[in-house]
């Protein structure tokens, strides 16, 4: 069951038919249940829902998530929790003993001191099997603002650990997550969804490795030091590359990020003596002319003795002369070209999202009935030990009577009265209950359970 209170699409707010707003509509949530039964919830805000500001209020930060942790550990309506929370989202995955939704965004709402009436437009809930759907989808990077983006099943993995080293995480939620963990590892193994790039920088490292069978071996020149040169930086050395050269024209800034990698540093008057060593150039600063010149990089080549080199130009003005492109064993690949292999591959995607989309649905569908049977195996084990239970009680009591020399016929008649009296009281009342409620699908049930033919 899956209930959206408010869902932003194409910047418009979209009601569902049952969706409910503030303290009063919460009531739909609490509903009564018996006290064995476990209800699975995901309750949260994303980059879809919410605005940043929003996101930012009720993220949890390190200290913040130990803190809600140990607030939740012993919550009385709690049985197992895990936080989710990244820089597009913040959700809770929760099993319930009995409370449906409201104590948790009650607790979400005190523990954050954003109120309800904040929360409540940028809020969705998604109970049992939707709730198992929805986490599978974030794990698989279905629900990502960058589609099968694989950061998230990491963050995913990591939240779970927190709450088990937390003490939050309880039986359920450890066969929901471990679940989740291999569907997702499904997810991609036999589709795609992962395997395209779909932003520049990682478009330009694939690039990179399309064209050279390893980069460990490779030596990358990085033309600048901004925000996308520090992604590629991070998807080079994610992919093994370990002999980077970052050239810029404030080596201070440079040298931040280039210390992670432990990167050469030189300054742009160097980029002419130092290029013959790159075996790729990627670039991207926000000078207005060229940086990167024919003559610069036809002198290079004769060094490397026509070795060939990859140049990325992903700058705006460009970083490098087009002229590059015209010489021999010189692969030059601009921002138009690109952002057409980018647009290739979010359509790939989509295509491997739809096989993904079913994969999920079938698996989420499938969990829900073997969990429901572990349930339906403890009923049963509780009911046998019920049942037990009486039988000794009464066997002890015959078996006393007989000893203070009362008639065994007539023990036994009323051991076996007791015992038929004992089992048929709690479905008695129930099919009561049932009745004077007008309740006829309950009513049902109970018969059905019973081996009764209702018509009769």
């Amino acid at each position: 069951m899956t209930r959206v209170i408010a869902f932003h699409e194409g910047g418009h707010q979209v009601e569902s038919a049952d969706s409910f707003f503030f303290r009063g509509a919460l009531a739909s949530f609490a509903v009564t249940r018996p006290f064995h039964v476990m209800i699975l919830l995901a309750i949260g805000i994303n980059h879809q829902t919410a605005p940043l500001a929003l996101r930012e209020q009720v993220a949890f930060g390190p200290e913040k998530l130990t803190q809600a942790l140990t607030q939740l550990k012993d919550h009385p309506d709690v049985d197992g929790v895990v936080i989710v929370s990244t820089c597009n989202r913040t959700e809770l995955y929760c099993a319930m003993r009995q409370a449906g939704a409201a104590v948790m965004l009650d607790w979400l709402s005190q523990f954050h001191q954003v109120s309800l009436e904040q929360l409540m437009p940028s809020v969705y809930i998604h109970e049992e099997q939707a709730a198992v759907k929805h986490l599978m989808r974030v794990s698989c990077g279905l629900d990502s603002m960058v589609l099968g983006e694989p950061q998230i099943l990491g963050q995913v993995k990591k939240a779970y650990q927190d709450a088990k080293l937390g003490g939050c995480l309880g039986s359920t939620l450890e066969r929901v997550f471990q679940r989740t963990f291999a569907i997702a590892k499904k997810v991609r193994t036999e589709t795609d969804i992962g395997g395209n790039a779909v932003s520049v920088a990682y478009a330009a490292c694939s690039l990179a490795r399309q064209i050279f069978e390893s980069l460990e071996q490779a030596t990358v020149m990085l033309v600048g030091a901004g925000e996308t040169i520090a992604l590629v930086a991070q998807h080079l050395h994610e992919h093994g590359c370990r002999q980077l050269i970052v050239a810029n024209r404030n080596l201070d800034n440079a040298q931040i990020f280039a210390e992670q990698y432990q990167a050469q540093v030189i300054g742009l008057p160097e980029i002419s003596e130092q290029i013959a060593r790159a075996d790729i150039v990627i670039s991207s600063t926000a000078s207005p002319l060229p940086i990167v010149g024919k003559g610069m990089v036809e002198r290079a080549l004769k060094t490397r003795r026509q070795r060939p080199m990859l140049l990325v130009d992903i700058a705006v003005p460009r970083d490098i002369e087009p002229e590059v492109g015209e010489l021999n064993d010189a692969y030059l690949y601009t921002l138009d070209e690109l952002d057409a292999i980018i647009a290739q591959n979010q359509a790939q995607r989509r295509v491997e999202a739809v096989k993904a989309e079913v994969m999920v649905t079938e698996h989420s569908a499938e969990f829900m009935q073997q969990l429901r049977a572990l349930l339906a195996v403890d009923h049963i084990k509780l009911y046998r030990q019920q049942t037990e239970r009486m039988r000794q009680e009464l066997i002890q009591q015959g078996l006393q009577q007989i000893a203070n020399g009362q008639d065994p016929e007539r023990v036994l008649q009323t051991l076996t009265s007791k015992l038929t009296n004992k089992l048929i009281h709690a479905p008695t009342v129930a099919m009561q209950t049932a009745a004077k409620a007008g309740d006829p699908d309950r009513l049902r049930v109970i018969c059905e359970s019973l081996g009764l033919d209702s018509q009769e």
